[in-house]
């Protein structure tokens, strides 16, 4: 049976740990090329200087420009891994004030949900309903449970529409393009942009460093428990087996990788949202499954209009 060759190689390559050797090498090998970039521009501007004034000091105010660029990128990729641990602090924050009942730290986790997505005006409403109810509310569970079915509750559904998307797109790259390491690269990069989406929904903004990080503590958490092993134990319950039985084995393949981004967009939702799911039912992979595939596989659309 398919078992979504793709989407376990990608795993495997994403939370591959590199040895020690091999990070002194890529250490090394960055700092030489740094270093001979470096002189070799250097000695370029110099030399233009030396013929030319104005052309030399015109490609320096272009190699300044180039450095401040880089810098600017450098510094929106520290602000969105800070991002990200403030996420991470935030969901922290709420699990505590949940199992000690401490209601003056599920306040502090409002105010800093609230402050969280003050500029998004899809969570206006619910926050303003949240302020309303703040005060009234003397538990630190019913605080929490507003705050997630009020505010978090519609960014679900946008995470979910991303992860269905992204899980019919490795669905039908990995079925139709032939070669091996083409729909790995294909499956790789799809979760990685899921990933990042619903990051920034729930308000992570991740960069491309975030993103990645994201991504191997994402697959290393379903490479440990086994979650990436199987995939057409998702398929079957949607499909009926009688409709399994009769795919290509080259669709299946892509049908199976589809599955499995969907259990890796569950993964992120709960990795990235920044209240875990207790009022809210956490997203059923084989949900967002059946709708990834309604008009990829004949019959489906009508079995989900139904």
């Amino acid at each position: 049976p398919p078992q979504g060759h793709a989407m376990q190689t990608a795993a495997r390559l994403a939370t591959a740990r590199p040895s020690r050797l091999a990070q002194a090498f890529w250490a090394l090998l960055t700092a030489l090329l740094g270093a001979v970039i470096s002189v070799a521009a250097w000695d370029w501007v110099m030399g233009l200087i030396a013929r030319n004034v104005i052309l030399g000091y015109a490609v320096t105010g272009l190699v300044v420009a180039f450095l401040l660029v880089c810098a600017w990128i450098l510094l929106r990729e520290f602000a969105a891994l800070v991002r990200l641990r403030r996420v991470d602090a935030l969901r922290a924050d709420g699990q505590e004030a949940r199992a000690e009942a401490n209601l003056k730290l599920a306040r502090d986790v409002t105010d800093r949900l609230d402050t969280l997505y003050a500029a998004r005006s899809d969570t206006a409403r619910g926050r303003q309903r949240v302020q309303e109810l703040r005060q009234d509310l003397v538990d630190a569970s019913a605080l929490l449970d507003v705050a997630e079915q009020e505010v978090l509750a519609p960014l679900d559904r946008a995470a979910e529409e991303a992860v269905e998307a992204a899980a019919r797109q490795v669905a039908t790259v990995t079925a139709l393009v032939p070669l091996a390491l083409a729909d790995v690269a294909a499956a790789l990069t799809a979760n990685v942009r899921m990933i990042r989406q619903v990051a920034e929904i729930y308000g992570g903004r991740s960069g491309l460093m975030g993103a990645w990080r994201l991504t191997r503590a994402v697959l290393a958490h379903l490479v440990t428990t086994g979650a990436v092993a199987v995939g057409d134990d998702l398929l079957e319950p949607v499909l009926g087996g009688s409709i399994l039985g009769k795919l290509s084995r080259r669709f299946g393949e892509g049908l199976v990788n589809g599955a499995l981004t969907a259990r890796v967009g569950v993964a992120a939702m709960e990795v990235c949202r920044p209240l875990p799911f207790v009022a809210e039912e956490r997203p059923r992979a084989r949900d967002l499954v059946r709708g990834a595939l309604a008009g990829i596989v004949p019959g489906r659309d009508a079995d989900k209009d139904a």
